[in-house]
């Protein structure tokens, strides 16, 4: 992978979600009905998609490797391309360069997007259907947690990426009977200690200093992490005295 590539994608990586490779076949799949867990595999195997991979395995991708996926299915599809000259067209991207002249050539293919550090969106926002499929919950289940405030979405009633975590631990708390609707005291309890964690740091994010800012966005993760572990231990208590005869 070339080094401009590399050193943008890995400054996204810290700040953009990533997908399993089931919800990046969801999200594939209304363009690509065609496509399967097996092709895209392959498609990796060709070197023509990066995703990272977790310690235990796992493939984890980035929205700019969903949008190298777009390209090379639609290239397929729409110019009859083999993958070596598919390939030829991402290198060409990849060092900025123009795309390479063939027959037909790729223009109804629009070229994919390269990751920007700054960029927290990269992951295209996903339809109803998709995030429905893509978090395990049932088309009811969800549009429950966006009317009791779980969850968001924009203005064309697509949903971003990055509320997957919730949704799926929504999906997980519904399979033992718990329904979004139970589910309001999670979101009440969280706009608390957003407010208390706010205070905290609202000043130094206000600060024009990069430093500054640098230091109150690590301080702002530190806390959420504190958070999320003394809440997981106070509930862990509470249900440890529910065990005890």
């Amino acid at each position: 992978m070339p080094e401009r590539e590399r050193a943008l994608g890995e400054a996204a990586d810290q700040r953009t979600p990533r997908l399993t490779i089931g919800e990046v076949l969801a999200v594939l799949r209304d363009d690509f009905p065609d496509v399967t867990i097996s092709k895209i595999r392959y498609l990796e195997s060709e070197d023509l998609v990066h995703p990272q991979r977790t310690p235990s395995g796992y493939r984890k991708f980035s929205g700019a490797d969903v949008s190298r996926l777009r390209y090379v299915l639609a290239a397929q599809r729409d110019q009859y391309l083999p993958l070596r000259v598919i390939k030829e067209h991402l290198e060409a991207l990849d060092r900025g360069e123009p795309l390479p002249p063939t027959a037909g050539g790729p223009a109804a293919v629009p070229p994919p997007a390269v990751p920007d550090a700054d960029d927290e969106t990269a992951v295209p926002p996903l339809t109803a259907d998709q995030f429905a499929r893509a978090s395990g919950l049932e088309p009811d289940q969800l549009a429950d947690c966006v009317q009791f405030g779980l969850l968001a979405t924009d203005a064309d009633g697509r949903h971003p990426a990055s509320d997957l975590p919730i949704a799926r631990a929504a999906a997980g708390l519904a399979r033992h009977g718990i329904e979004p609707r139970h589910l309001r005291v999670y979101r009440s309890g969280v706009e608390r200690e957003a407010g208390l964690v706010e205070q905290l740091v609202a000043p130094v994010l206000r600060a024009r200093s990069e430093e500054a800012r640098a230091r109150a966005t690590e301080k702002l993760r530190e806390l959420a992490a504190l958070s999320a572990q003394l809440h997981t231990a106070l509930l862990e208590a509470r249900l440890r005295d529910l065990l005890r005869p």
